[in-house]
């Protein structure tokens, strides 16, 4: 994601991140599971509420989102529910939706998403067309 924002500011575009990805940048560590504390401890899910928050106001002053979906669990282009509900957020919004990696066809939100008319990239920022 770091290196996505990157291209995209180089481009001129404003770009707005979670916050845990920029937690994981300042402290070199991108293993996300070391800070998802919820899981072990039920009474930090206030901190993921919280961070989900954060980042759907983010999404609310927004242009238009790009989902950095990237393999994860074995999963080609993984879309979790977490981003879903972002997805939802910028639908919502009538926001556009660029997704940088196809999507696995096994995915059990193909449906939806090609519904809503998401914009795969498949890794080509460049199609991005929307105002800086």
């Amino acid at each position: 994601m770091i290196s996505v924002e990157k291209k995209l500011k180089k481009s001129g575009y404003k770009v707005l991140i979670p916050k845990t990805a920029r937690i994981m940048q300042k402290k070199g560590d991108y293993n996300d599971n070391k800070h998802r504390t919820w899981l072990t401890n039920e009474k930090d899910y206030k901190i993921k509420k919280s961070l989900m928050d954060g980042h759907f106001k983010k999404i609310l002053r927004s242009d238009a989102i790009l989902v950095v979906n990237n393999e994860k669990k074995g999963i080609k282009g993984y879309i979790g529910g977490n981003v879903l509900m972002e997805i939802t957020v910028a639908y919502m919004q009538k926001l556009r939706i660029f997704i940088l990696n196809p999507i696995d066809s096994k995915s059990p939100f193909e449906e939806e998403l090609k519904a809503i008319d998401c914009i795969f990239l498949n890794q080509d920022l460049s199609k991005m067309k929307f105002k800086k």
